[in-house]
């Protein structure tokens, strides 16, 4: 749908709202979260109690995925940023290198909601750390989850007209700036799924994610190790993915 030519058009184009998907909380995802890499290492009172928290996501309904995204015709390609209709643009040197031939770009905001957060909280509040760093960990696998599951959605809506998707490219990344989270929330109505932003450009639960996926006829695409591999924090961090042997 065109936005409309007066003013920079972005409240008056539809933007559609997602809730509800269904999301896969494998262990072995968790444990990478917990900065656990071998699962034989893992004590058996803490799998236990991993165990038991795992039923209760379910139990307590603490999970409440939800999706808002839209998609913007890319109107100029500049090496800084990519111009969108509507007047608006996305600073960063990553993504016009990442998707020069993209003729969409699709902006979208993601939550698992602000229930698990709260519950390691309270478990933190009440003296019970291991619970709630188990907890934690497990709602930072829900949106890695989730975030699969949203590439998911935009790559089938883009294969049913004839185009491809790239891999997500996420604020805060080297060459896209953690300051166009307030860009973000300009291209997608991020209230209406219960997400702000803190003064610090962090996202508000903070088990949420944004991002970008380029949409055209070739798109780049990378795995999560490949990612990972990226990332200026490849050689510190507790969670990244490596590469598989073979792969």
């Amino acid at each position: 749908m065109p936005l409309a030519p007066t003013g920079n058009g972005l409240k008056d184009k539809h933007m559609p709202v997602i809730r509800g998907m269904s999301l896969s909380l494998d262990e072995n995802e968790v444990l990478r979260r917990e900065g656990i890499r071998q699962r034989s290492t893992l004590r058996l009172e803490i799998a236990t109690v991993l165990h038991g928290l795992l039923a209760s996501v379910d139990d307590l309904n603490l999970l409440e995925p939800a999706m808002a995204y839209e998609s913007y015709r890319i109107t100029e390609v500049r090496h800084d940023r990519l111009c969108l209709e509507g007047n608006v643009a996305l600073r960063g040197s990553l993504l016009p290198s990442v998707v020069p031939q993209a003729k969409e770009l699709a902006a979208v905001i993601c939550t698992i909601g602000p229930k698990l957060e709260k519950e390691a909280t309270d478990y933190f509040g009440k003296s019970e750390p291991l619970r709630g760093l188990l907890l934690d960990g497990i709602g930072s696998a829900a949106v890695d989850s989730l975030a699969q599951e949203v590439c998911r959605f935009m790559r089938h809506k883009a294969s049913s007209r004839g185009y491809q998707t790239s891999s997500p490219l996420n604020p805060g990344m080297p060459g896209f700036p953690i300051s166009e989270q307030w860009q973000m929330l300009k291209l997608v109505p991020a209230e209406e799924i219960g997400v702000s932003l803190a003064a610090s450009g962090t996202m508000v639960p903070c088990k949420s994610i944004s991002m970008v996926i380029g949409i055209g006829l070739q798109m780049t695409t990378w795995t999560q190790a490949e990612g990972c591999a990226c990332c200026i924090l490849n050689k510190t961090c507790r969670y990244r993915i490596h590469r598989r042997v073979g792969k």
